[in-house]
């Protein structure tokens, strides 16, 4: 089954939900070009998720999808967060910021009841998941409102788990795509493929419709990903330069500098593995610590930093969330990136 059937979509291109760099915005014009927009709803509460519900509803009536991530909160450690600290304690000196006043606390939520209830007034087409999948009770909240029920894989056995609890389709990421990795069985790195390695596997493997993320940036992509049985493709990185990002001035300056092509796996910034552009904190201390406090905690002692270097036009202590291929990022609306996308088909 092909996405447009499924969902009744013009092009089998979705939106990659990236939160931090986008709103509603983005979504609403990938939808309105015919594909499947989303909206990432890991840093949203209950509230600020109904506003947005309430504009995208406004702006269009075709199909969108939004994300959640469903992991679990993480125990607070005391000593290995006061340890983190005094890692980043040089940084905090030269950037003028008191270790005394940085905030603690998760700044991304995993799913829940409350999320669920806001689902239910407004359901949208596509509900998706990274990090598995939410608690049976909290899978079914959803499932009853009618939406369709979309999970990545990074490796085959995440994909039968996926398809053993009933979801409509899978995202197989490959290790080329930007921001975090969504494995949820097993956190060994080495385990995991790129994206035309790991697709057919997938695609063999399971019945259900299997859609291609990571390193897809043109029109050839997408060819290839179709080729080798993808019923649509997933594509974040290219939009980040879209007017409809809300991307940050560092992080467009990075995409469009060669520093841009160079990424790495690193979890320094929230303390779970996502791809990103190399910047200073990843080159000075390592792109991937044991140290670092378990995801989402470690996010909370870097954000001061990100702060006051990019009040500096610096993206040195910055997550510069991208892909391995940013060659499609261009500075156009949404919609004629998607357009240009589809040509492949």
């Amino acid at each position: 089954m092909t996405l447009q059937t499924l969902l009744g979509l013009s092009v089998p291109i979705v939106q990659a939900p990236m939160a931090g760099v986008q709103d509603s915005a983005l979504a609403i014009a990938v939808t309105q070009a015919g594909g499947l927009g989303s909206l990432p709803a890991a840093t949203l509460g209950a509230e600020a998720l109904r506003r947005e519900l309430a504009t995208i509803r406004e702006r269009t009536a075709g199909p969108v999808n939004i994300n959640f991530f469903c992991h679990a909160p993480p125990t607070q450690d005391a000593a290995r967060e006061r340890a983190w600290h005094e890692r980043l304690a040089p940084y905090y000196a030269e950037l003028g910021v008191d270790p005394d006043a940085v905030p603690a606390g998760p700044a991304r939520a995993p799913f829940s009841h409350e999320l669920a209830d806001v689902l239910a007034e407004r359901p949208p087409a596509v509900v998706s998941f990274h990090f598995g999948l939410p608690a049976p009770e909290l899978l079914a909240r959803v499932r009853a409102t009618g939406a369709r029920i979309f999970s990545s894989a990074t490796t085959v056995d995440e994909a039968r788990w996926l398809e053993a609890r009933g979801v409509d389709a899978i995202i197989a990421q490959g290790l080329e795509a930007g921001g975090h990795r969504g494995h949820f069985l097993s956190d060994d790195l080495q385990a995991q493929s790129g994206t035309f390695a790991l697709l057919p596997q997938i695609v063999r493997a399971v019945r259900v419709p299997v859609l291609a993320a990571g390193g897809i940036a043109d029109a050839v992509g997408v060819s290839a990903a179709r080729a080798l049985g993808a019923a649509g493709v997933q594509v974040g990185t290219a939009y980040l330069l879209c007017p409809e990002a809300t991307t940050s001035a560092v992080h467009r300056q990075a995409l469009t500098d060669q520093a841009g092509e160079a990424t790495a796996l690193t979890n320094v910034f929230t303390g779970r593995p996502a791809r990103g552009i190399y910047n200073r904190l990843m080159r000075e201390i390592g792109p991937l610590r044991e140290d670092a406090p378990a995801f989402p905690l470690a996010a909370a002692a870097v954000t001061p930093l990100r702060s006051k270097a990019e009040a500096q036009g610096r993206g040195d202590f910055s997550p510069l969330w991208a892909g391995q291929n940013t060659s499609g990022c261009r500075a156009v609306p949404a919609a004629e990136i998607t357009l240009a996308l589809a040509r492949g088909l």
